[in-house]
């Protein structure tokens, strides 16, 4: 079921006449391959709410690159953007090999106007990485990131193949391929299971070498709220919260064995976040803080829509009715989804504005507020967990710098 909020009730024509602009996509999320070739227990795209990935095309056509590539350079000169970035995602991206990885990132350089500058990033599960693959992608300046449960084959264990054999084997290849080629390795993406223990997970990780770590809450929302969290109505929410803080734990003992960590500082994304904020620096992630999100993902038909995590919403939740064939990335701009991304606190619940730790916060995960028949204007449904953790990082920031944030 739509969102009411914002699909029927955000007005953006009235922001725009308010002089409220739209923020420029900066990012672009690519979808070359559709499929995967691992079944994840908890996949956000295979196992969520939308289905759309049914009907769209396995790959990407080399018309559909060029096309985007064309709107994304229209975008970049229109708003004189000095960078952008492309990330090629899937399903598997590498199912395909790396060729239409590098096809799509050269189409993207060659159009780019002068002075904008293309980075770019592939994210894999690593099953397919080899030798000759990484050779390629690294040539083309692509980086490369994986995606763990952890450093082990029991942290991974739902993680599997179709079928149901071990995709660890193949994923620690990849890991050690990666860890001796730091200038292409990216970091790790890892999210969160509470049935992994938070010192394993992280001590495991980090024996791999990776530049940065990216610690994940599952994609749940009110509707469907997450392993350990109970059913609640978020409107009943108050501060401080009285509610069981599961992943607000499992998190807080990791950001203390990370604090402590006497090797090489690793950076994870999460922690070096929130510690950024509560020192009055922007926030570069949707997950924390109140920046406008400045994404948007072209799919394997050409469609553009907005971020994957909105699929574990409703079915159709990410879907914008543009596509690149037709429309310009500033009409996306235009889209109440898009907009409410921009909007910052006035995106807000009452709950979260009047909220002490609003501005470290940010209300949590677009995707996390969602509650059927309402839409996102709620609290996350890991606000007490979150709460949690930006309190027990002020209090160990406190302690060593020695003055409040």
């Amino acid at each position: 079921m739509p969102a009411p909020w914002p699909l029927r009730d955000l007005d953006v024509p009235a922001l725009r006449r308010a002089g409220i602009a739209p923020v420029p996509f900066r990012q672009f999320v690519l979808k070359v391959h559709s499929r995967c070739n691992l079944a994840c227990s908890y996949c956000y795209i295979y196992e969520g709410a939308d289905s759309s990935w049914r009907d769209r095309p396995t790959r990407v056509s080399d018309a559909i690159m060029k096309r985007t590539a064309e709107r994304i350079a229209e975008h970049a000169r229109t708003h004189r953007l000095p960078l952008v970035r492309v990330d090629l995602h899937g399903g598997e991206p590498l199912l395909g090999g790396a060729a239409p990885l590098v096809r799509y990132v050269d189409a993207v350089r060659e159009l780019a106007p002068p002075g904008c500058r293309v980075e770019a990033g592939v994210q894999t599960n690593g099953t397919l990485l080899t030798r000759a693959v990484l050779a390629e992608l690294g040539a083309a300046g692509i980086r490369v990131g994986l995606s763990l449960d952890g450093g082990t084959a029991q942290h991974n264990r739902l993680r599997a193949f179709k079928g149901g054999r071990a995709s660890w084997p193949a994923a620690l290849r990849a890991a050690r391929l990666l860890a001796d080629h730091p200038d292409v390795f990216a970091g790790i993406l890892c999210t969160i299971d509470l049935g992994n223990d938070p010192e394993d997970v992280l001590s495991s990780l980090l024996a791999m070498d990776p530049p940065g770590l990216d610690l994940l809450l599952p994609h749940n929302n009110w509707t469907t709220p997450p392993t350990g969290v109970a059913p609640a109505d978020p409107g009943t929410l108050r501060f401080p919260h009285r509610r069981p803080t599961p992943y607000g734990d499992w998190l807080s003992r990791t950001f203390d064995l990370w604090w402590e960590h006497r090797g090489p500082t690793v950076r994870v994304r999460l922690f070096a976040e929130i510690i950024a904020l509560l020192l009055g620096q922007p926030s570069a992630t949707e997950v924390v803080g109140l920046s406008p999100v400045a994404a948007v993902v072209v799919d394997t038909d050409g469609a553009i829509e907005q971020v994957d995590s909105l699929k574990t919403t409703y079915e159709g939740a990410p879907v914008t009715g543009l596509d690149v064939h037709r429309n310009s990335f500033d009409e996306a701009l235009e889209h109440p989804g898009v907009a409410a991304r921009h909007l910052g606190r006035d995106a807000l619940s009452g709950e979260c504005r009047s909220c002490p730790l609003v501005d470290v916060c940010g209300g949590g995960n677009y995707a996390h507020r969602y509650l059927a028949h309402s839409g996102f204007r709620h609290p996350t449904v890991y606000c007490a967990d979150m709460a949690r953790l930006i309190r027990h990082i002020s209090t160990r920031l406190l302690a060593e710098i020695g003055t409040s944030p």
